[in-house]
Protein backbone atom coordinates (compact mmCIF):
# COMPACT_ATOMS: atom_id res chain seq x y z
CA UNK A 1 0.00 0.00 0.00
CA UNK A 2 1.60 3.34 -0.79
CA UNK A 3 0.67 6.47 1.33
CA UNK A 4 0.10 10.12 -0.05
CA UNK A 5 0.72 12.92 1.37
CA UNK A 6 0.50 16.48 0.64
CA UNK A 7 3.40 17.46 -2.13
CA UNK A 8 4.84 14.07 -1.57
CA UNK A 9 5.09 11.52 -4.46
CA UNK A 10 4.97 7.67 -4.44
CA UNK A 11 5.97 5.60 -7.52
CA UNK A 12 4.65 2.30 -8.71
CA UNK A 13 5.87 -0.48 -11.08
CA UNK A 14 3.94 -2.87 -13.03
CA UNK A 15 4.95 -6.23 -15.50
CA UNK A 16 2.95 -6.30 -18.13
CA UNK A 17 2.71 -9.57 -18.44
CA UNK A 18 0.68 -9.17 -14.94
CA UNK A 19 2.76 -11.95 -13.17
CA UNK A 20 4.44 -9.30 -10.19
CA UNK A 21 3.45 -6.24 -8.63
CA UNK A 22 6.06 -4.03 -6.85
CA UNK A 23 5.46 -1.39 -4.84
CA UNK A 24 8.29 1.68 -4.08
CA UNK A 25 10.92 -0.42 -6.49
CA UNK A 26 11.66 -0.95 -9.79
CA UNK A 27 11.07 -3.77 -12.24
CA UNK A 28 12.26 -4.34 -15.98
CA UNK A 29 9.03 -5.43 -18.21
CA UNK A 30 8.32 -7.67 -21.07
CA UNK A 31 6.69 -4.48 -23.25
CA UNK A 32 8.79 -1.76 -21.49
CA UNK A 33 5.37 -0.69 -19.48
CA UNK A 34 6.72 1.28 -16.14
CA UNK A 35 3.85 2.43 -14.73
CA UNK A 36 4.61 5.02 -12.07
CA UNK A 37 1.44 6.03 -10.39
CA UNK A 38 1.76 9.87 -7.82
CA UNK A 39 -0.92 12.07 -6.59
CA UNK A 40 -0.89 15.38 -6.66
CA UNK A 41 -2.94 17.60 -4.95
CA UNK A 42 -4.46 20.61 -6.35
CA UNK A 43 -3.43 23.78 -4.43
CA UNK A 44 -4.51 27.92 -4.07
CA UNK A 45 -1.90 30.29 -4.10
CA UNK A 46 -0.71 31.44 -0.95
CA UNK A 47 -3.55 28.87 0.83
CA UNK A 48 -2.96 25.86 3.04
CA UNK A 49 -5.36 23.37 1.41
CA UNK A 50 -7.95 21.12 4.22
CA UNK A 51 -8.82 17.91 3.09
CA UNK A 52 -12.47 16.44 3.99
CA UNK A 53 -12.78 14.16 6.56
CA UNK A 54 -14.72 11.07 6.90
CA UNK A 55 -17.26 10.29 9.01
CA UNK A 56 -17.82 6.46 8.10
CA UNK A 57 -21.03 5.28 8.62
CA UNK A 58 -21.82 8.02 11.14
CA UNK A 59 -22.42 10.64 7.51
CA UNK A 60 -25.85 8.34 7.26
CA UNK A 61 -27.03 10.48 10.32
CA UNK A 62 -28.65 13.59 9.71
CA UNK A 63 -28.67 13.39 14.50
CA UNK A 64 -26.82 11.39 16.37
CA UNK A 65 -26.01 10.95 19.87
CA UNK A 66 -24.43 9.36 22.59
CA UNK A 67 -27.33 9.40 25.43
CA UNK A 68 -30.53 10.42 24.17
CA UNK A 69 -32.21 12.41 21.59
CA UNK A 70 -34.78 14.77 22.49
CA UNK A 71 -37.57 17.08 20.58
CA UNK A 72 -40.11 19.69 21.55
CA UNK A 73 -42.83 21.21 18.92
CA UNK A 74 -42.87 20.68 15.75
CA UNK A 75 -39.24 19.56 14.99
CA UNK A 76 -38.59 17.53 11.19
CA UNK A 77 -35.49 15.75 10.90
CA UNK A 78 -34.25 14.94 7.16
CA UNK A 79 -32.10 11.78 7.51
CA UNK A 80 -31.55 9.15 9.95
CA UNK A 81 -31.59 9.73 13.97
CA UNK A 82 -29.42 7.67 16.17
CA UNK A 83 -28.32 7.15 19.82
CA UNK A 84 -25.75 4.77 21.44
CA UNK A 85 -24.92 3.72 23.98
CA UNK A 86 -28.15 4.76 25.34
CA UNK A 87 -31.33 4.51 23.79
CA UNK A 88 -33.84 7.08 24.29
CA UNK A 89 -35.45 8.89 21.29
CA UNK A 90 -38.69 11.02 22.01
CA UNK A 91 -40.90 13.31 20.82
CA UNK A 92 -41.08 12.01 17.53
CA UNK A 93 -44.45 10.58 15.42
CA UNK A 94 -42.64 7.69 14.41
CA UNK A 95 -41.67 6.29 18.07
CA UNK A 96 -44.33 5.80 20.94
CA UNK A 97 -45.14 7.78 22.51
CA UNK A 98 -45.12 9.85 19.96
CA UNK A 99 -45.09 13.73 19.30
CA UNK A 100 -45.32 16.62 17.09
CA UNK A 101 -41.64 16.11 15.57
CA UNK A 102 -41.29 14.40 12.33
CA UNK A 103 -38.27 11.95 11.03
CA UNK A 104 -37.59 11.73 7.41
CA UNK A 105 -35.21 8.72 7.72
CA UNK A 106 -35.16 5.62 9.93
CA UNK A 107 -34.37 6.11 13.37
CA UNK A 108 -31.97 3.51 15.13
CA UNK A 109 -32.34 3.73 19.35
CA UNK A 110 -29.80 2.23 20.57
CA UNK A 111 -28.98 -0.53 18.07
CA UNK A 112 -25.91 -2.62 16.22
CA UNK A 113 -26.03 0.42 13.51
CA UNK A 114 -25.83 3.44 15.77
CA UNK A 115 -23.48 1.38 17.74
CA UNK A 116 -20.43 1.61 14.53
CA UNK A 117 -22.10 4.64 13.63
CA UNK A 118 -20.42 5.97 17.30
CA UNK A 119 -17.41 4.06 16.46
CA UNK A 120 -16.93 6.21 13.47
CA UNK A 121 -18.15 9.29 14.72
CA UNK A 122 -15.02 8.67 17.69
CA UNK A 123 -12.84 8.21 14.59
CA UNK A 124 -13.62 11.42 12.82
CA UNK A 125 -13.48 13.69 15.76
CA UNK A 126 -10.12 12.70 16.42
CA UNK A 127 -8.77 12.95 12.99
CA UNK A 128 -10.80 16.62 13.55
CA UNK A 129 -9.13 17.20 17.00
CA UNK A 130 -5.33 16.24 15.27
CA UNK A 131 -5.72 18.34 12.42
CA UNK A 132 -2.27 20.87 12.04
CA UNK A 133 -2.00 22.21 8.91
CA UNK A 134 -0.89 25.70 9.60
CA UNK A 135 -3.98 26.80 12.18
CA UNK A 136 -5.47 30.25 12.39
CA UNK A 137 -5.79 31.21 16.27
CA UNK A 138 -9.41 32.10 16.70
CA UNK A 139 -9.15 31.43 20.74
CA UNK A 140 -12.34 32.76 22.72
CA UNK A 141 -13.48 34.63 19.55
CA UNK A 142 -16.61 35.90 18.42
CA UNK A 143 -16.44 35.29 14.95
CA UNK A 144 -19.93 37.13 13.89
CA UNK A 145 -19.09 39.87 11.49
CA UNK A 146 -16.19 38.29 9.89
CA UNK A 147 -16.00 36.43 6.09
CA UNK A 148 -13.49 33.56 6.52
CA UNK A 149 -11.58 31.42 3.85
CA UNK A 150 -10.99 27.75 3.27
CA UNK A 151 -8.62 26.30 6.01
CA UNK A 152 -7.93 25.03 9.94
CA UNK A 153 -9.28 27.83 12.52
CA UNK A 154 -7.97 26.85 16.42
CA UNK A 155 -9.84 27.69 19.24
CA UNK A 156 -7.77 26.88 22.73
CA UNK A 157 -11.13 28.10 24.62
CA UNK A 158 -14.27 28.92 23.77
CA UNK A 159 -15.86 29.98 19.95
CA UNK A 160 -19.14 32.30 19.56
CA UNK A 161 -20.78 33.73 16.69
CA UNK A 162 -22.91 36.72 17.05
CA UNK A 163 -24.29 37.91 13.84
CA UNK A 164 -23.76 36.74 10.56
CA UNK A 165 -20.46 34.90 9.71
CA UNK A 166 -19.45 34.29 5.79
CA UNK A 167 -17.78 31.17 4.73
CA UNK A 168 -16.21 31.49 1.56
CA UNK A 169 -14.70 29.22 -0.71
CA UNK A 170 -13.42 31.42 -3.34
CA UNK A 171 -15.03 29.71 -6.34
CA UNK A 172 -13.85 26.03 -5.01
CA UNK A 173 -16.79 23.88 -4.46
CA UNK A 174 -14.84 21.11 -2.64
CA UNK A 175 -13.20 23.54 -0.64
CA UNK A 176 -12.92 22.15 3.28
CA UNK A 177 -13.06 24.79 6.56
CA UNK A 178 -12.06 22.93 10.10
CA UNK A 179 -12.94 24.42 13.42
CA UNK A 180 -11.27 23.36 16.20
CA UNK A 181 -12.91 24.50 19.30
CA UNK A 182 -10.92 23.15 23.24
CA UNK A 183 -14.25 24.03 25.30
CA UNK A 184 -18.05 24.73 23.79
CA UNK A 185 -19.28 26.69 20.67
CA UNK A 186 -22.13 29.02 21.10
CA UNK A 187 -24.40 30.86 18.67
CA UNK A 188 -26.51 34.10 19.62
CA UNK A 189 -30.70 34.44 18.88
CA UNK A 190 -30.81 35.61 15.06
CA UNK A 191 -27.23 34.23 13.84
CA UNK A 192 -26.52 33.07 10.70
CA UNK A 193 -23.67 30.91 9.01
CA UNK A 194 -23.93 32.47 4.92
CA UNK A 195 -22.25 30.20 2.28
CA UNK A 196 -20.30 32.03 -0.48
CA UNK A 197 -18.06 31.21 -3.59
CA UNK A 198 -19.26 28.00 -3.89
CA UNK A 199 -19.18 26.55 0.14
CA UNK A 200 -20.65 23.87 0.84
CA UNK A 201 -22.01 22.93 4.56
CA UNK A 202 -20.80 19.15 3.39
CA UNK A 203 -17.05 20.39 3.72
CA UNK A 204 -17.47 22.57 7.12
CA UNK A 205 -16.80 20.53 9.83
CA UNK A 206 -17.13 22.09 13.46
CA UNK A 207 -14.96 19.71 15.86
CA UNK A 208 -16.23 20.58 19.26
CA UNK A 209 -14.66 19.67 22.77
CA UNK A 210 -17.82 20.10 25.44
CA UNK A 211 -20.69 21.07 23.69
CA UNK A 212 -22.05 23.47 20.92
CA UNK A 213 -25.25 25.43 21.73
CA UNK A 214 -27.54 26.89 18.52
CA UNK A 215 -29.25 30.09 20.08
CA UNK A 216 -32.88 31.10 19.04
CA UNK A 217 -33.60 30.75 15.22
CA UNK A 218 -30.14 30.57 14.67
CA UNK A 219 -29.70 29.57 10.65
CA UNK A 220 -26.38 26.98 10.76
CA UNK A 221 -24.10 25.58 8.41
CA UNK A 222 -21.75 22.39 8.75
CA UNK A 223 -21.13 18.89 10.39
CA UNK A 224 -21.11 19.40 14.31
CA UNK A 225 -18.80 16.86 15.56
CA UNK A 226 -19.60 17.61 19.25
CA UNK A 227 -17.67 15.58 22.31
CA UNK A 228 -20.47 15.72 24.89
CA UNK A 229 -23.82 17.24 23.51
CA UNK A 230 -25.40 19.15 20.63
CA UNK A 231 -28.77 21.87 22.30
CA UNK A 232 -31.00 23.91 19.47
CA UNK A 233 -32.82 26.42 21.15
CA UNK A 234 -36.58 27.31 19.65
CA UNK A 235 -36.29 27.91 15.61
CA UNK A 236 -32.62 27.32 15.13
CA UNK A 237 -31.80 25.42 12.40
CA UNK A 238 -28.96 23.25 10.76
CA UNK A 239 -28.16 22.58 6.98
CA UNK A 240 -25.51 19.89 7.84
CA UNK A 241 -24.93 17.16 10.70
CA UNK A 242 -25.46 16.97 14.22
CA UNK A 243 -23.08 14.65 15.53
CA UNK A 244 -22.43 14.46 19.41
CA UNK A 245 -20.56 11.34 20.92
CA UNK A 246 -21.34 11.26 24.50
CA UNK A 247 -24.06 13.31 25.37
CA UNK A 248 -28.14 14.39 24.14
CA UNK A 249 -28.82 16.11 21.16
CA UNK A 250 -31.77 18.25 21.91
CA UNK A 251 -34.42 19.82 19.71
CA UNK A 252 -36.86 22.63 19.76
CA UNK A 253 -39.41 23.19 16.49
CA UNK A 254 -35.74 22.77 14.52
CA UNK A 255 -35.63 22.10 10.95
CA UNK A 256 -32.55 19.79 10.10
CA UNK A 257 -31.07 19.20 7.15
CA UNK A 258 -28.12 17.52 5.06
CA UNK A 259 -26.30 18.64 2.18
CA UNK A 260 -24.76 15.62 0.21
CA UNK A 261 -21.38 15.28 0.34
CA UNK A 262 -19.08 16.50 -2.61
CA UNK A 263 -16.95 14.08 -4.36
CA UNK A 264 -13.95 15.76 -5.91
CA UNK A 265 -12.89 14.59 -8.84
CA UNK A 266 -10.08 11.95 -10.27
CA UNK A 267 -8.06 12.97 -13.27
CA UNK A 268 -5.54 10.54 -14.49
CA UNK A 269 -3.06 12.55 -16.44
CA UNK A 270 0.37 11.04 -18.07
CA UNK A 271 3.56 11.93 -19.46
CA UNK A 272 6.71 10.38 -20.98
CA UNK A 273 9.41 11.47 -18.48
CA UNK A 274 8.71 11.86 -14.90
CA UNK A 275 9.46 15.06 -14.93
CA UNK A 276 7.69 16.08 -18.07
CA UNK A 277 4.11 18.01 -19.04
CA UNK A 278 1.45 15.76 -17.70
CA UNK A 279 -1.68 15.92 -19.76
CA UNK A 280 -5.06 13.97 -19.50
CA UNK A 281 -4.29 10.01 -20.38
CA UNK A 282 -6.21 9.46 -23.15
CA UNK A 283 -9.17 6.49 -23.23
CA UNK A 284 -9.09 6.29 -19.18
CA UNK A 285 -11.99 6.32 -17.24
CA UNK A 286 -12.76 6.46 -13.87
CA UNK A 287 -15.57 4.56 -11.91
CA UNK A 288 -15.88 6.96 -8.68
CA UNK A 289 -18.50 4.12 -7.10
CA UNK A 290 -15.73 1.24 -7.42
CA UNK A 291 -12.44 3.51 -6.93
CA UNK A 292 -11.03 2.16 -9.92
CA UNK A 293 -9.05 3.93 -12.62
CA UNK A 294 -9.15 2.00 -15.96
CA UNK A 295 -6.25 3.35 -18.85
CA UNK A 296 -5.07 1.02 -21.59
CA UNK A 297 -1.83 -0.38 -21.49
CA UNK A 298 0.93 1.30 -23.92
CA UNK A 299 4.08 -0.49 -24.89
CA UNK A 300 5.89 3.02 -24.46
CA UNK A 301 6.92 3.67 -21.07
CA UNK A 302 4.17 6.05 -19.51
CA UNK A 303 4.04 8.00 -16.44
CA UNK A 304 0.75 8.80 -14.50
CA UNK A 305 -0.73 10.35 -11.82
CA UNK A 306 -3.70 10.85 -9.99
CA UNK A 307 -4.84 14.36 -9.75
CA UNK A 308 -7.34 14.91 -6.98
CA UNK A 309 -8.65 17.35 -4.29
CA UNK A 310 -8.37 14.70 -1.21
CA UNK A 311 -5.56 12.47 0.04
CA UNK A 312 -6.04 9.22 -1.44
CA UNK A 313 -4.36 5.58 -0.99
CA UNK A 314 -3.16 3.46 -4.09
CA UNK A 315 -4.35 -0.13 -2.78
CA UNK A 316 -3.52 -1.94 -5.99
CA UNK A 317 -2.74 -2.05 -9.89
CA UNK A 318 -2.85 -4.77 -11.92
CA UNK A 319 -3.16 -5.57 -16.05
CA UNK A 320 -6.16 -7.01 -17.01
CA UNK A 321 -7.66 -7.33 -20.52
CA UNK A 322 -4.94 -4.81 -22.27
CA UNK A 323 -5.81 -2.53 -19.58
CA UNK A 324 -3.93 -0.66 -16.94
CA UNK A 325 -6.61 -0.95 -13.28
CA UNK A 326 -5.50 1.10 -10.64
CA UNK A 327 -7.21 0.89 -7.42
CA UNK A 328 -7.42 3.91 -4.69
CA UNK A 329 -9.73 5.18 -1.68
Amino acid sequence: MTKTAMTQTSASCIAASGTHVGLNGTKRVLTGLVLAVAVMFLCHDAMAVETSISLGSAGNFAVLAGSTVTSTGGTTVAGDVGVWAGSGVTGFAEIPPGGPGTVNGTIHAGDAVSQTAQGDLTTAYNEAAGRTLAPVDVANADLGGRTLVPGLYKSSGTLAITGNLTLDAQGDPNAVFIFQIASSLNTAAGSQVILSGGASAANIYWQVGSSATLGTTTVFKGIILADQSISFATGATLDGRALARIGAVTLDANAITTSNSVIAPVILVSAAEVTGQYTDASGHSVNLATRTITVPTSRNTLFYRIRSDTALTITSISISGGNVMITYN
